[in-house]
């Protein structure tokens, strides 16, 4: 609970908010000239707020040579720290890896149950957006938007390009959703993952392709995938 509060006192400004929100976005390594730039603030404030999300440990620092002589500048990236904000506590990722653990045991027909729930899941989530015009009407750059969006609010922070050429999308995930739960079930965790993603795409298309290039998990900075589509 004493950690809970300080990560909520700390999240509680909303310019260090936003730039924790910008870390997750991007991805990438800052200095506190950069995020003053940014943000419009002075360094000296920069500093304070990467300082205080470096304290909850959200955040982590080190110091990067740059070649020109002198003092070596600090830069600030995310930490592997996952924040689970809960009131009363709930320990939702003891739930998912019981859950996770009782599909393994059931062999490969619990397998394929998770991969198949992800799937209907990832379905779900786009249906939702079913309420204008019917999504054989919708443009594939307004399909696209709407995986875009959908992806934003489930916190992947995906980057989506559509390929004329070649019918395809190539996206980049940010944040894995799942990450908490990832460390002890990798592979079991990143197909569901794959099959929740693939069922959003075929909400909106028909027979997709789905092609992981990279995944974050293996030292990559982000999963990177291309979806081949058919056309609908």
């Amino acid at each position: 609970m004493e950690q809970t509060l300080k990560v909520t006192n700390v999240l509680s400004d909303p310019t260090r908010y936003n730039i924790y929100q910008y870390l997750i976005k991007h991805h990438q390594e800052v200095s506190v000239v950069e995020i003053a730039e940014l943000f419009d603030i002075h360094p000296n404030v920069a500093r304070l707020h990467l300082s205080k999300l470096e304290d909850i440990n959200i955040v982590e620092s080190y110091s990067l040579k740059t070649g020109k002589g002198g003092r070596p500048s600090r830069v600030y990236r995310l930490s592997n720290e996952v924040i689970e904000l809960n009131f009363p506590h709930r320990d939702y990722k003891l739930l998912s890896t019981i859950a996770i653990e009782s599909f393994v045991e059931l062999g490969e027909a619990g397998k394929h149950a998770l991969y198949q729930t992800g799937y209907k899941y990832g379905n779900k989530v786009i249906e939702r957006y079913n309420n204008g015009p019917l999504f054989e009407e919708l443009t594939k750059e307004q399909k696209i938007n709407i995986l875009e969006d959908a992806g934003t609010m489930l916190g992947m922070y995906p980057d989506f390009q559509y390929n004329a050429d070649k019918n395809s999308v190539t996206f980049q995930i940010k944040n894995c959703p799942f990450k908490e739960v990832a460390s002890t079930n990798l592979a079991m965790v990143c197909k569901l993952h794959n099959n929740f993603l693939k069922g959003m795409f075929e909400a909106l298309f028909t027979n997709v392709d789905l092609i992981e290039n990279e995944n974050m998990f293996n030292g990559c900075e982000n999963c990177t995938y291309v979806a081949k589509l058919s056309i609908v």
